[in-house]
């Protein structure tokens, strides 16, 4: 094993330089910036990863190699770094070669700061929670045709539908391929057992509480889903010309927030004891019967404590509450907390015809005031959903067009 000394004389036929690199503790590699800036990386991963055709297969992407075909822990023989070439060079025990581009290896540096680079600006861009005092601040409208037709205003849009949760696009034709057209700009609409859309208007026998007129109160759609949908567009038709009809919005990650600042053992409970969620019935274009369930938390997070997904729907939460007897209390507590919460941060706005209305169904609680539905005092909307995977992939698309990997 040579030391970083002999390495560093080893780099002196490549014109002095101060970017080295040397095996540290064993077990990793070490590259020094000539900024001052250390690079280390596991000599186990550089092997997972080393980028020469009989390990990786480029025009898939696709590494070859697999644990089932020998040891990755070969320890490191020889480490260099070439300055003519900006790369880093290994020679393993078993004599293998692998090449690394500096830069490949400065964007997949363990460091903090290069870590929630990457998280935030490539994997999903960080959540602006926000309260009722906050509601215009963080309020973005767009108008359709350009998120049709320009990538800088899908991009725009879907970055804030990722940020702040909602959007509102305006200008919107009166046609009910509407809500259809944009989950296709994005990539494939969600298909529910409601069909590809569903029509939100008051119906007579309604198989859904929002087929009503009355008072729908704030929720989440489709809780119990177990991959539930992820945005909602709602393009409103025709819109009630009574005092009611009014949409209704909070932040659900706000709620969760404030909830545990200010009752934290009433989040902890809220985010650890499961609830029945269901839907039975039969909708859709094909009116197929479905009967679907889902056990799932009121607040869920990631494996970073992140909020990911709010389940929250009076008329979709199960009688059956398959919990033992003694959480069932301390849950109507906390849930009760919840709810005031978002009561208290709830806004109320009036969506118009032509207007497209899309949130984070993962995020978002949604209502709707009552209203009064006679002739010539309609509310008719066209819904359709999209998932959030669909999102984020056709975003990242936009933001790094010429990503290779």
């Amino acid at each position: 094993m040579l030391s970083c000394r002999q390495l560093i004389s080893r780099l002196l036929p490549f014109r002095k330089t101060s970017t080295f690199a040397c095996v540290r503790a064993a077990d990793y590699v070490e590259v020094q910036e000539e900024q001052g800036n250390v690079l280390k990386y596991p000599q186990v991963w550089l092997r997972d990863n080393c980028q020469c055709a009989e390990c990786f297969h480029a025009a898939t992407r696709a590494r070859k190699s697999h644990w089932e075909r020998g040891p990755l822990n070969i320890p490191v023989s020889q480490v260099a770094y070439n300055r003519q070439k900006k790369q880093l060079e290994i020679v393993w025990q078993d004599k293998h070669k692998s090449t690394f581009d500096l830069g490949w290896l400065r964007d997949r540096d363990f460091g903090e700061a290069t870590r929630k680079r990457y998280l935030e600006e490539v994997y999903k861009p960080p959540a602006r929670l926000w309260g009722k005092s906050a509601f215009e601040d963080v309020r973005k409208e767009f108008q359709y045709q350009d998120v049709l037709q320009q990538d800088a205003a899908l991009r725009d849009w879907l970055e804030a539908l990722a940020v702040q949760g909602f959007a509102i696009l305006k200008g919107a034709p009166n046609d009910l391929n509407v809500a259809k057209n944009l989950a296709n700009r994005i990539g494939y609409i969600k298909r529910t057992t409601y069909g590809d859309v569903f029509e939100v208007k008051s119906k007579p026998n309604a198989g859904n509480y929002a087929y009503l007129m009355t008072p729908l109160p704030l929720h989440t759609d489709m809780p119990y889903y177990e991959y539930k949908a992820g945005i909602n567009i709602l393009h409103t038709l025709i819109q009630s010309e009574s005092k009611g009809g009014a949409n209704t919005l909070t932040d659900g990650f706000n709620v969760a927030a404030q909830l545990r600042k200010l009752h934290p053992e009433d989040f902890e409970v809220l985010k650890t004891v499961p609830v029945n969620w269901f839907d039975i019935g039969h909708d859709g274009d094909d009116s197929k019967p479905f009967h679907s369930l889902w056990r799932a938390p009121v607040i869920c997070l990631d494996v970073d404590g992140r909020f990911t997904r709010i389940n929250q729907n009076t008329t979709k939460r199960d009688s059956r509450f398959s919990v033992p007897l003694g959480q069932a209390v301390s849950w109507y507590k906390a849930y009760h907390k919840f709810l005031e919460i978002a009561q208290s941060e709830a806004v109320e706005f009036k969506t118009q015809a032509g207007d497209v209305f899309v949130f984070n169904n993962l995020r978002m609680l949604h209502g709707r005031t009552a209203y009064e539905d006679a002739p010539g005092n309609e509310r008719h909307l066209v819904g359709a959903y999209v998932d959030w995977d669909i999102i984020y992939s056709k975003l990242r698309t936009l933001k790094f067009p010429n990503a290779k990997d």
